[in-house]
């Protein structure tokens, strides 16, 4: 047998030139080939592999190859490449689409369910499905599966109904289920737009009644030119994103989110739209032609023209009288019109007519719809009285719960709504886990629409479809006002709940949302209000255009249901932010919709108007309970110091305080309910990392250690700090320990920096000061020699900071234990001195060396020092010959109000004197001055050296040391 499968494979080359396993064929399967691809193959492919007259027994029993029959489209669209192919895969379905652009894949499948349809709405369905294996990932829940419909999911799914609802022909009432699914995603194209493209191909190649194709697309704008499929990054920077969906001349649907655009800019947007959707639906007819299915005739639930006559006849009247009636609130109306049908119910009881029992509930209903849209038309009259561009009575109430971060109550006629905003840490922000877009959310508005706002009975739990899109409407809306990210990092959500529905909630929800936001403290740019915009036509039957319409603004919830259309337009006094059309015949001409735009603004100008008037501006958030949010940037070792080990520092920071802590991309964020919180947040993390350190800057510290000279004092994330003796109290102490105790905590503030780099500390800066800052010095003449000194310690440190360093030879732990070699002294006991005017300096420096430029990390938060008042009659001089002891110095303190630096006699700040270069050191000059006095000039960073022994230069006294020596600065020839 052998043998003879070889001659036969050599009687045909082509196919055994062919891989075996293309050539393996199972008996009875039939081969079908696509037209697309049979011009490719040639006649021995399509013939099959084995001689089909040899017994069955001597074949072998290998599966053959199937062929299918596919067909494929393909276009171009604003650049983009569109393919739209059917045939290979879920053939089954009733109707099945696979669409392409770029690398992203979506199909979308149609099917129609067995029955016989006697139901009076249409059950149709779409579900829309964005699985991970479309990104090459695998999803991150327990069970590593898909769970419940996302937002984004679900909004999808309205965004394929809305346009493809109205096209089904009337009394067409079985049931259909569209299911869409993301196959492949490169995270560059939305699949939304593809997606209803897709479900439109779809219907149409199945045998449904439908009265498409249809086509959409998205246009996006930047830098004022308008860009057809935007990707995803485009759209990143586009001020427009507008979904615009329509028939060959009318639209179908539309939504719009953008920043303030005008209604021309709008209008001109949706006529660009217009020629490019109605590109898709060519390639659509062109593909049901070659694949498409013969469309089966359903059975219509149609009410028969004798039935509608007859229930007509009896109803009529009573509800002209109920509908011409202003006074008839929505359920004052709803009961009388059902006391109506009960006495319909029980005369056609009597007359045992059945088939108009089955239809009278929608009957009364059509004979409502056509009474009220008559009047409207012929008298412009509405069912409140109203005039057609009227808007309802508005109230507004703001801060309606001051607990709350913000809140308000907004009413428009009978619709009313309660706002809340809730401000919380980036952290807060709602993760998205979707194919394409943003993988955070930092604003968020949930709206919750509750059985009792219509006084009904239901349950009320989970994700629901109309919730999610009024709540991404309102949304969209208030989101082009929101402050940016890089100015106003916290999380916002605000919170709808509707307490009475008469129609608009969503645009109500604008209106609290905005109102709420200025409560809260979130600047906002301006308010955002919303308006619902209705349409009352008439239609010729034979031609399906329509002959008279009118426009209503800030429609009921029964105009909305007997009208034809729901155009929610959302914006500021600027421009559009949001709009939502939805309608019910089968498309409104362009025309129309621009027409309404118009409508809308007005509308929404009285409104923000009426709002104003309640909060103009947004509040202070410091005001009530609006948290406070900081945040600091740390690098790796600090935030590393701050979670400490699995995070225990962070956690005990926050337990402690009740602040919570968030770190991010080397930015820490604070967030406290008060500012009380958040100040003890402050602290505990300032002791954990602690932050660039300021000359007057007050620190918390604990005492690590005491000594006879002072106390040390651990802050600012575990730095030390001096805290001499003397400056712990104005009051003179001789023992440290009787003041302080380790372990103790206390406020104490930077002072200044010695050329070490070593940390001063003061505890009497921060306390109040006892007694005068002035004391009368008296000498021997007291008619003439009585003199004010007025030295305050904030002179004190001013002038230590701006020279930059004490004196040469003691470190930090030294010079606190030394004694100073100067006091406050009379003018009398300066003259007794000697006969000369100057003073020298008491003891040179044992080292040779200039100290180094004052180190950069202590910020000097003051200017140069102030000129002492009265300097010129108190003389300030050292004694040049006599160290006096710390216990003698204490004695002469207790006689004077304070002790304080040293001046070279008649020298002062910022005289400007003569001055010869008597030492070049390596960080500065030694200068003498005459009268034998010698000052110092500290080389700047990366300062000339270029000085000469014996030079002169003109100088400027700045400040003195602590020793009192004057620092100069050099003056410009």
């Amino acid at each position: 047998m052998v043998a003879a499968l070889a001659i036969r494979a050599a009687k045909k080359p082509l196919t055994s030139a062919l891989p075996r396993f293309l050539t393996w064929r199972s008996p009875g399967f039939q081969c079908f080939c696509s037209s697309s691809s049979a011009d490719l193959l040639s006649p021995p492919f399509s013939e099959a592999a084995v001689d089909m007259e040899s017994p069955v027994s001597d074949r072998p029993m290998f599966p053959g190859r199937k062929l299918l029959d596919t067909f494929k489209v393909e276009f171009e669209i604003g650049s983009r490449i569109i393919t739209i192919e059917t045939g290979k895969i879920a053939r089954f379905a009733n109707g099945s689409v696979v669409i392409t652009m770029g690398e992203t894949n979506v199909l979308s499948t149609v099917s129609s369910a067995k029955t016989d349809g006697s139901r009076d709405f249409l059950p149709l369905t779409v579900d829309y499905q964005e699985k991970r294996y479309a990104q090459g990932l695998i999803p991150t829940t327990f069970m590593r599966r898909e769970g419940a419909p996302k937002e984004r999911e679900l909004l999808c799914g309205r965004l394929i109904d809305r346009p493809i609802r109205p096209l089904f022909p009337p009394g067409f009432y079985h049931e259909v289920q569209v299911m869409v699914n993301v196959l492949s995603s490169d995270g560059k194209q939305d699949p939304d737009v593809m997606s209803t493209n897709a479900t439109s191909a779809a219907l149409m190649l199945s045998d449904i009644p439908w009265g498409g194709p249809i086509g959409m697309i998205r246009v996006g704008r930047i830098d004022g030119q308008f860009i057809f499929n935007p990707s995803m990054d485009e759209l990143s920077l586009s001020d427009l994103n507008l979904v615009y969906a329509c028939s060959r001349d009318k639209t179908l649907m539309i939504d719009v989110q953008a920043r303030e655009i005008s209604e021309k800019d709008l209008k001109s947007a949706i006529k660009l739209a217009h020629p490019e959707a109605v590109k898709y639906i060519e390639p659509q007819v062109k593909l049901a032609q070659k694949a498409g299915k013969q469309k089966k005739v359903y059975k219509l639930s149609m009410i028969m023209d004798s039935t509608l006559e007859k229930i007509r006849g009896l109803t009529k009247e009573p509800i002209e009288a109920i509908f011409t009636n202003p006074a008839y609130g929505k359920f004052e109306r709803g009961e009388a019109l059902d006391k109506i049908t009960q006495g319909v119910r029980a005369k056609l009881e009597e007359e045992f007519d059945e088939e108009s029992l089955k239809v009278l509930p929608k009957a009364v209903d059509m004979v409502r719809k056509q009474i009220v849209r008559k009047r409207i038309i012929d008298k412009g009259l509405r069912l409140d009285g109203r005039q057609l561009d009227e808007v309802r009575p508005l109230h507004c109430e703001v801060g309606t719960y001051p607990i709350l971060h913000g809140s308000s109550i907004f009413s428009r006629g009978d619709t009313q709504v309660l706002c809340t905003v809730t401000i919380g840490v980036p952290g807060d922000a709602q993760r998205l886990d979707s194919l394409v877009g943003p993988p955070t959310k930092r604003f968020m508005l949930h709206y919750n629409f509750p059985p009792f706002c219509i006084n009904e009975v239901g349950k009320h739990g989970g994700l629901n479809r109309r919730e999610v899109g009024h709540g991404t409407l309102a949304e969209k809306a208030l989101l082009a006002v929101l402050p940016p990210e890089e100015d106003f990092r916290y999380t916002v959500r605000v919170n709808s709940e509707v307490m009475s529905s008469d129609g608009s909630t969503s645009m109500a929800s604008v209106c609290g949302g905005s109102l709420a936001l200025m409560d809260a403290g979130i600047p906002i740019k301006e308010h955002v209000a919303g308006v619902s915009v209705g349409l009352v036509s008439e239609v010729d039957p034979s031609t399906g255009i329509i002959t008279e319409y009118r426009i209503l603004t800030d429609i009921l919830g029964l105009e909305d249901h007997l009208g034809d259309m729901d155009f929610k337009i959302a914006g500021t006094k600027r421009g559009v932010t949001a709009i939502q059309l939805d309608i019910k015949p089968a498309g409104i001409p362009l025309d129309i919709i621009c027409e309404s735009l118009e409508a809308g603004r007005k509308g929404r100008i009285q409104i923000i108007d009426r709002m104003e008037e309640a909060l103009g501006s947004p509040r202070t958030m410091n005001d009530g309970n609006a948290p406070r949010l900081a945040t600091m940037k740390l690098n790796d070792e600090s935030i590393r110091r701050l979670l400490g080990p699995l995070g225990f520092q962070r956690k005990r920071i926050e337990q402690e305080t009740g602040a919570r802590i968030a770190v991010s991309d080397e930015t820490i964020t604070i967030v406290a309910k008060n500012q009380l919180i958040m100040e003890k947040a402050q602290q505990k993390v300032d002791f954990l990392v602690g932050r660039e350190i300021q000359v007057g800057q007050i620190y918390k510290g604990v005492i690590s250690s005491i000594k006879e000279y002072g106390a040390f004092v651990e802050f600012n994330g575990g730095q030390q700090g001096l805290l001499h003796i003397s400056e712990l109290s104005h009051v003179p102490l001789t023992k440290v320990s009787g003041a302080v105790s380790i372990g103790q905590e206390l406020s104490v503030m930077c002072i200044g920096q010695d050329f070490r780099g070593n940390i001063k500390l003061s505890l009497k800066a921060t306390l109040p000061k006892r007694g005068s800052e002035k004391k009368v010095l008296e000498d021997s003449n007291p008619a003439s020699n009585k003199h004010d000194v007025n030295v305050s310690v904030a002179i004190l440190n001013d002038v230590s900071a701006s020279a930059g360093g004490e004196s040469e030879v003691k470190n930090l732990e030294n010079s606190a234990r030394s004694t100073p070699s100067f006091v406050i002294r009379s003018v009398d006991e300066c003259d007794s001195q000697g006969s000369s005017d100057t003073q020298h300096i008491a003891k040179k420096s044992t080292r040779k060396t200039l100290p180094k430029p004052f180190p950069g990390k202590v910020k000097s938060r003051t200017g140069s020092s102030p000129k002492p008042e009265n300097q010129k009659d108190s003389i300030v001089c050292m004694d040049a010959h006599k160290e006096e002891s710390e216990e003698s110095i204490s004695k002469k303190a207790t006689k004077s109000s304070s002790i304080t630096k040293v001046y070279a006699s008649k020298l002062k700040l910022g005289d400007r004197v003569t001055a010869k270069v008597y030492q070049i050191r390596s960080h500065g000059l030694v200068l003498d001055v005459a009268g034998g006095v010698r000052g110092m000039y500290k080389f700047e960073v990366n300062g000339k050296r270029d000085f000469e022994a014996g030079k002169e230069l003109r100088v400027r006294c700045t400040s003195f040391s602590a020793k009192g020596i004057p620092v100069f600065s050099l003056l410009e020839d």
